[in-house]
């Protein structure tokens, strides 16, 4: 959705009210069964960033080795046609442009960029998919729990719009984990001030989305890049949220 010239994202979600409330609710509902609470705006202001785009001459991961095939959690995920995907949206180590202290999680919606700072000086990049849900909420916090192959579990109001989801229902238990699942192989549960923000990281069956905005959803990243992402960030990791 395009924003009038004369009034800003961060505007814009001072004034969507309860009905940010409404989208962020919903995608907390779609993983999992995470607590339910209102979230608390975010009104400090992030560090300045250098380029989102800072190069580094080192060695960078083989997209076709890391975007290759892979079994997990007795699953196994297709290979990414990589090559069908803009390559500043590949997985690569850059220049940390973030200004956060190593070991922090980085996410720029507007970019489409997620980072993870690094000593030295560096950061490790994915590109994200960014759903509606992911543009409802900016903020410091930290990841509070992971979990491998979540259940999906579409809020009430997804399934009154789409009947067809019934079965996949909260009271029917959601979507068991697997690849069809729209939450894909992981997801990062992100608390604010010891409180659920109801934002979330992902994963993602679709490739096509990274680099987008989409439909629905928090921030979502290819599967293979969600579980590398775990696997580099512990639970507490500190997390910035901005555009």
């Amino acid at each position: 959705m395009s924003l009038p010239s004369s009034l800003s994202r961060r505007n814009f979600l001072a004034l969507a009210g309860l009905g940010a409330v409404s989208t962020l609710a919903s995608c907390a509902s779609t993983i999992d069964n995470g607590p339910v609470v209102s979230p608390v705006q975010y009104t400090g202001s992030p560090r300045p960033f250098r380029t989102w785009f800072s190069s580094y001459d080192g060695e960078q991961p083989d997209p076709a080795v890391i975007y290759a095939s892979v079994e997990d959690g007795g699953f196994i995920i297709p290979a990414v046609p990589y090559q069908q995907i803009d390559p500043r949206f590949y997985r690569q180590r850059v220049i940390d442009p973030t200004g956060e202290a190593p070991g922090s999680v980085v996410v720029n919606t507007t970019q489409r960029m997620l980072y993870v700072t690094e000593q030295g000086g560096t950061a490790m990049r994915y590109g994200i998919g960014v759903g509606r849900e992911g543009f409802a909420w900016q903020g410091r916090g930290v990841i509070q729990w992971r979990k491998k192959w979540p259940r999906w579990n579409p809020p009430d109001e997804m399934v009154a719009r789409q009947p067809e989801l019934v079965k996949y229902s909260i009271a029917n238990g959601g979507m068991d984990p697997g690849l069809k699942n729209p939450l894909g192989a992981r997801a990062l549960y992100i608390f604010e001030d010891k409180q659920d923000s109801l934002y979330r990281l992902h994963g993602n069956p679709d490739w096509r989305s990274i680099g987008k905005a989409v439909s629905s959803g928090c921030v979502r990243l290819l599967n293979q890049d969600v579980i590398d992402l775990y696997d580099r960030v512990p639970e507490r990791a500190p997390i910035l949220v901005t555009a």
